[in-house]
């Protein structure tokens, strides 16, 4: 699917995404994760042997919300699968990802260090009309 330009700018910004997998048993796992963009697929850039790894490489079907870190109220929700794992063994790309949120280098090496890519079946950018002003 062609993402629309909302969901683009969520994805292409120093944002914090949830990934949601699916348990051996049917039941839901969540976890924050760094997203990239190549053209409308969403980069993942996870540990294959991670629970999130090996619960996409059972159920390939996923869903990632995404909300703006300078305004929540403007988010993303899409729904897909991971159709194929890249290797980063010199971590370039969990590098770039990194880079843009925190502007180092992503400071662990492990075995196992994958992309996943998700084409993305559904997508839904949203904008609500609320200021967040924490009390």
């Amino acid at each position: 699917m062609n993402l629309p330009e909302d969901v683009k700018a969520l994805l292409d910004g120093p944002n914090v995404a949830h990934l949601a997998t699916i348990m051996a048993d049917g039941s839901p796992h969540a976890s924050p994760v760094w997203v990239a963009r190549e053209g409308d697929r969403v980069l993942l850039g996870i540990g294959e042997d991670s629970v999130k790894g090996r619960n996409s490489r059972r159920d390939p079907r996923v869903a990632l919300s995404i909300v703006a870190a300078d305004d929540p109220y403007r988010m993303a929700q899409l729904r897909g699968r991971v159709v194929e794992r890249r290797p980063d063994p010199d971590f370039a790309v969990k590098d770039a990802m990194s880079r843009e949120d925190t502007g180092a280098p992503f400071p662990w090496r492990y075995r196992g260090g994958v992309i996943h890519v998700v084409e993305v079946a559904r997508a839904r950018g949203q904008k609500i009309p609320l200021t967040h002003a924490p009390a």
